[in-house]
């Protein structure tokens, strides 16, 4: 399977490409180059292999990193969650499935739960940008899929700028388990369950995301996060 996962660019193709070029200029997700989305030396800066970090606030899983939280990668994520680059949901979700074909038992199914956003920044982003790249990471492993189970309740306030504790105290009790959501008796023991998330800071969300998956029989084997600050 590896060595269908892209590890390049995308690109547009055709008239509609061309189209597209002449009214929005492609510039590279991670470092603004013209002429593509995502370019090879930016594609580099995600293709290594995911490592080990420890969060302030410990989900009681391993968590995992493809890069940290500067130069290309953060641009991109920041790209795709401010910006509308839905388009940089390929190489991101592209890395995720490289990261989770290294770390994953090929002899289980493999089910991706995408860290919940507050709705309000979820319109505000035309979309979950954390969604729409895990959803690629899905396509491009074999027996896996994607499930959305996790919400946030009303009343979560914007993380940027709250320290540890305060992130803590915003997120306690607020991430749930909520339906449509499939029957989660003995879920885990058939499937190897990754949580994925963007950025980890405090861990405050991937924790309370664990805690509640834990409270729905869901086993959570580990975090798999793009960048970590």
């Amino acid at each position: 399977m590896g060595d269908r996962i892209p590890n390049g660019p995308g690109s547009r193709s055709g008239a509609v490409g061309e189209l597209l070029d002449l009214i929005l200029p492609r510039a590279c997700g991670g470092c603004g180059a013209a002429g593509t989305g995502w370019c090879a030396d930016c594609a580099r800066a995600l293709a290594g292999p995911p490592r080990r970090v420890r969060p302030r606030a410990d989900p009681g899983v391993p968590c995992w990193a493809l890069a940290a939280y500067r130069g290309a990668p953060r641009r991109a994520v920041l790209a795709a969650k401010e910006q509308w680059r839905r388009d940089l949901a390929g190489p991101l979700g592209a890395a995720l499935a490289r990261g989770l074909e290294s770390l994953r038992d090929t002899a289980r199914p493999l089910i991706l739960v995408p860290a919940p956003s507050r709705k309000a920044a979820a319109r505000r982003r035309g979309g979950d940008p954390v969604v729409r790249a895990a959803n690629v990471a899905a396509s491009w492993l074999v027996d896996c899929r994607l499930i959305r189970m996790l919400h946030m309740r009303p009343g979560v306030r914007d993380s940027v700028g709250l320290g540890a504790g305060d992130r803590q105290h915003n997120l306690r009790g607020r991430i749930i388990v909520a339906p449509p959501c499939p029957d989660t008796a003995g879920f885990s023991a058939n499937a190897e369950v990754v949580l994925i998330d963007d950025v980890l800071t405090t861990g405050a969300t991937v924790s309370e995301s664990v805690r509640a998956l834990a409270g729905a029989n869901v086993t959570v084997r580990a975090v798999l996060v793009t960048c970590v600050a």
